[in-house]
């Protein structure tokens, strides 16, 4: 089932719910996916993009919210992590940190990465291959690690 029938099947529970966090939630979702493929970037989204779309939402919401935290504001950061929780339900379950230093590790071995300099090659397939399982800090801090 593509992310858009997903999404929409979602909403419809959200608002028989009358949950206006998840409903918000969903609604970005759906505005995001219809601004890219209003652009003339693509026609029908890769689950590829998709991901990639699920991921901004996510850390869009969880940057505000820290934020908001930062600021003591926990009345404007509780929508924001509910949203992205909600949001999340969509991606690919993410991967513990043994998993993903499993993957570096590999893949450090098959560029023969030695040091800081292979950080980029390794980054780059390490993201590709891990799209939405993982998030970008913890793989750059595992990579930093072990090409230290």
């Amino acid at each position: 089932m593509s992310l858009q029938i997903e999404i929409m099947a979602a909403m419809k529970t959200a608002m028989k719910a009358k949950d206006q966090t998840a409903l918000a939630a969903l609604r970005a979702v759906k505005s995001e996916i219809l601004l890219i493929q209003t652009s003339g970037e693509a026609g029908e989204l890769t689950e590829e993009q998709e991901i990639n779309i699920l991921s901004k939402l996510v850390k869009q919401r969880k940057d505000s919210a820290a934020i908001y935290l930062e600021q003591d504001r926990k009345d404007l950061a509780l929508p924001e992590i509910d949203q992205a929780e909600v949001i999340s339900q969509f991606l690919p379950e993410a991967l513990s940190e043994e998993e993903i230093e499993k993957v570096v590790v590999m893949t450090i071995d098959q560029l023969g990465a030695v040091g800081m300099k292979d950080m980029g090659k390794v980054m780059g397939i390490v993201n590709k291959e891990l799209a939405g399982q993982a998030d970008g800090k913890t793989i750059s801090n595992i990579v930093k690690a072990k090409l230290s």
